[in-house]
């Protein structure tokens, strides 16, 4: 038997849970994320949330990666804000192609970092697919 299973939410421990979650929902263009108990909750258009947790004071935080499909004008107008925003870019997650942009299996992809160093990637085409 096969058992049907969606991915509903994850935790992303942050320095600052409200700062992350206001930069990653800014750059997606995502609706303004909620507080719900000890969250900062960024929401995505297919249901699943980004939980945003506050690390414990002193606390390293392990850099996580999170990819997000955009159409091509979503991707369009979150890399704008990515660029507006001054901040540094890559093509591939090793960061070896700083200000490039990827064009893999016929998309486009970008990755950069959150303000507490999780890579984040948005790409138009899923990878393989």
């Amino acid at each position: 038997m096969v058992c049907m299973a969606d991915l509903n939410h994850t935790i992303v421990h942050s320095r600052d849970k409200r700062a992350g979650a206001a930069y990653l929902a800014g750059i997606l263009g995502l609706a303004e994320p909620q507080p719900f108990g000890p969250f900062q909750v960024v929401e995505t258009a297919n249901g699943v949330s980004l939980d945003y947790l506050d690390a414990a004071a002193g606390a390293e935080i392990a850099s996580q990666h999170y990819a997000f499909l955009l159409s091509d004008a979503a991707f369009d107008s979150a890399f704008a804000r990515i660029r507006e925003r001054g901040g540094a870019y890559w093509a591939d997650p090793g960061r070896s192609r700083p200000g490039k942009v990827n064009t893999d299996d016929g998309g486009r992809g970008v990755y950069f970092e959150d303000p507490s160093g999780h890579l984040m990637e948005i790409l138009t085409v899923p990878y393989g697919g």
